[in-house]
């Protein structure tokens, strides 16, 4: 089995620049759906959602992977997408058995990476990405997502 090629600087610079491109390009209503498609190119992301804050729960506006989620909604504090929401800080779980917040939502996901959006320093959504790898999700990612998340901040407050 051939290794799966993991995100480098440079790829990770390439897709931003892409993902900007997007952002600036898309009619608004599509921005969401066109950022998820792109990131789930990236071979360790095999599920990518971007969630948006509507009250106490966050809400899956857009999804990219071979299959839907059931949550769809999510209580602000309720596993690794609700506990990012609540503090505000991207969380990095390299093996989901592990962490006893993890809410199993496909049983191929092995680590997950959750990204917080925020808008005026308030979080108004969030990227969630599912890794069929332990340990899928290192530095590179975590400034990759954050930065993508910067870019569509405005996409996702309201």
């Amino acid at each position: 089995m051939a290794a799966v090629s993991r995100l480098d600087k440079e790829k990770a610079k390439e897709l931003l620049i892409r993902i900007e491109r997007l952002v600036a390009s898309d009619p608004k209503e599509s921005v969401l759906n066109s950022v998820v498609r792109a990131l789930n190119e990236v071979p360790t992301y095999t599920w990518v959602g971007i969630y948006g804050l509507e009250g106490s729960e966050l809400v899956l506006r857009s999804w990219a992977g071979p299959q839907a989620t059931v949550h769809t909604r999510i209580p602000i504090g309720k596993g690794v997408c609700g506990w990012a929401a609540r503090s505000g800080k991207t969380e990095i779980v390299s093996d989901v058995s592990k962490d006893s917040r993890y809410i199993e939502c496909f049983t191929s996901t092995k680590s997950e990476i959750v990204v917080p959006i925020l808008n005026e320093k308030k979080v108004v959504g969030e990227i969630d990405i599912d890794g069929n790898l332990l340990g899928a999700f290192s530095l590179i990612d975590r400034q990759f997502l954050e930065a993508v998340a910067d870019r569509i901040s405005p996409y996702c407050v309201g």
